[in-house]
């Protein structure tokens, strides 16, 4: 089985598993039960039917802008454990959203490759979005009873529309009467990213996503990397024409924006990109300080 094969295989499964309440899109209710309370280390809207684990970003967001609630740390220190972990192999192999935008760039048509320059501009706005609308806004906009809304969630996320807004209004008619502007201005946004998604690889992602730009922080340092064999890179640039990401790999094979997709590993003529974790790293060279000591 190929890389890409594989990946999809496993976001097919990581999106099962995220959103296995198949009662719940059935009766257009959200499911509360006590496994609502783990909070999943990818975006997946809470109000989706389907959910069954609690959005990082949406939880964050909640107990920022709520004084009533002091789980913070919890929801936090988790996420950054898998950063520290994965970096960004959630976004690219485990995320739904990020499945369903890969699934769109395979349509066939045209396809549009942002500048090198103006992305090394765009790519800093899911950080933005990062500071302002998930830890910014819900901490200083609170009200006279400690309470803000989940900014991201409410007026931004197209993850929350696709998957929670729209199947619970396809299954209940009075929430379909109360739709306003605000709806409307989220379909608008999801509108936008499907369609630039078929064009332009993964455009959420890569500039608006804050649980992207979060894991990101954690690429150059987290235990599962990419590695480069200097001896057997001829610096060819195949990984960099394989890149969707617009990353050189072979410069920067832990780059932030590195969704560690895989493509560079499989495109590379020389095997001269490995993947791995920390860990066997040290055991390596654990073993080999056992072998020097031994001889």
């Amino acid at each position: 089985m190929d890389n890409n094969k594989k990946r999809h295989l496993t976001q097919t499964i990581s999106s099962i598993a995220a959103n296995g309440n198949i009662k719940g899109f059935v009766k257009g209710c959200i499911y509360t039960g006590n496994v609502k309370k783990i909070c999943v280390p990818i975006l997946n809207c809470y109000s989706c039917p389907g959910a069954l684990g609690t959005c990082p970003i949406g939880s964050m967001q909640a107990m920022i802008g709520s004084m009533k609630y002091n789980f913070s740390y919890y929801v936090f220190g988790a996420i950054t454990l898998i950063g520290i972990v994965l970096g960004r192999f959630v976004c690219g192999w485990l995320c739904p959203f990020g499945f369903i935008q890969d699934l769109l760039h395979k349509i066939p048509s045209p396809k549009l490759s942002v500048p090198r320059k103006l992305n090394n501009v765009l790519k800093y706005l899911k950080y933005a979005i990062l500071v302002l609308f998930v830890f910014t806004f819900p901490l200083i906009l609170q009200d006279d009873l400690g309470m803000s809304d989940p900014y991201f969630c409410k007026y931004i996320c197209p993850a929350g529309t696709l998957e929670g807004g729209i199947p619970l209004l396809l299954a209940n008619e009075s929430l379909r009467n109360a739709t306003g502007f605000l709806f409307r201005w989220k379909f608008f946004i999801l509108i936008f990213i499907i369609i630039f998604s078929i064009f332009i690889y993964r455009i959420f992602c890569r500039y608006i996503c804050p649980l992207g730009a979060f894991y990101s922080l954690f690429n150059p340092v987290s235990l599962y990397s990419f590695k480069i064999d200097e001896n057997m890179c001829t610096k060819c640039n195949a990984c960099t024409n394989n890149c969707k990401m617009n990353i050189k790999p072979y410069e920067t094979p832990n780059s932030p924006e590195c969704i560690r997709c895989g493509n560079c590993i499989s495109s590379c003529p020389n095997n001269a990109i490995k993947s791995s974790l920390l860990v066997e790293k040290h055991k390596h060279i654990k073993a080999t300080i056992n072998v020097n000591q031994n001889n």
